[in-house]
């Protein structure tokens, strides 16, 4: 990475405001060729700098690109990964109101959240991770693209914001029988509908293999490119589309329904 601070510092605020008003602009790596991933995450890690000193606060994280099924159509190759915010997780009780107008692109994307109750380290497998996660919760991520038409290389994902714009979830259930929770967590399967028509189905395996691999291959990456903040008790993690990714549109209603999770679908009025 070749990009002094200033120049860094500068794309931030960009992508930053950009996203505060669903600005589109072009994709950094197409004005920069030395834009890499290392750039990219020093950006995200600057723009996390910005949004704690103006009062929001780090309480989790998304894990992006985990879906094989959709690297292709977005040029993606590894999985990426960046903070969600107090101002951005939203808990509920089963159904939830989000206004599209208010992000650039909006799509939407079922997930299954882990939460941590203990710190995990890189070396732990899918047994050990589990044993740092005291609940799991499904709900709804709002992706949204500052790039018109989705498109971008993976350091502009990086860089903006992990194309995180909100999570709402319903409650967690608590993980007491661990070995129960593994063969829950490698092969449950979720429907989507949009206006209570099925749009498309996902299976475990389709995120890394199930959420505690996407949940490892993201504690081994972010000890390298932490973003100023390590891993804590409490922190919310996002383990990456189930199904396809969706746009939405004012008007619409987006449900889910799970099989083999002790964990209820989520319904998303889009307003």
């Amino acid at each position: 990475m070749t990009i002094d601070d200033q120049a860094s510092d500068t794309m931030a605020r960009l992508v930053l405001a950009a996203g505060d008003t669903a600005l589109r602009i072009l994709p950094i790596s197409g004005e920069r060729g030395d834009f890499d991933l290392a750039a990219g995450y020093d950006v995200g890690a600057r723009i996390a700098r910005l949004r704690e000193a103006r009062g929001e606060r780090i309480a989790g994280w998304k894990i992006g690109f985990t879906n094989k099924n959709i690297w292709e159509e977005y040029g993606a190759s590894a999985p990426i990964w960046a903070p969600m915010y107090d101002s951005t997780i939203f808990e509920v009780a089963d159904a939830a109101e989000c206004e599209a107008a208010r992000f650039a692109e909006p799509r939407i994307e079922p997930e299954i959240a882990l939460r941590l109750s203990s710190a995990p380290a890189p070396a732990m497998d899918e047994a050990q991770l589990l044993a740092c996660i005291d609940g799991v919760a499904h709900g709804f991520e709002m992706v949204h693209s500052i790039f018109p038409d989705w498109k971008f290389t993976a350091p502009d994902t990086v860089a903006a914001f992990g194309l995180h714009a909100r999570f709402y979830h319903g409650g967690f259930a608590p993980v007491e029988d661990h070995g129960e929770w593994m063969g829950k967590l490698n092969g449950f399967e979720i429907a989507l509908y949009r206006n209570g028509e099925e749009v498309d189905r996902g299976v475990a395996a389709n995120v890394l293999g199930g959420p505690l691999s996407a949940l490892r291959h993201f504690v081994a990456g972010v000890e390298g490119d932490p973003l100023g903040r390590a891993l804590q008790p409490g922190d919310v993690i996002t383990t990456g589309t189930v199904t396809r990714a969706f746009p939405v549109e004012a008007g619409e209603r987006w449900s889910t329904r799970l099989t083999g999770l002790p964990l209820a679908g989520i319904e998303l009025a889009i307003v």
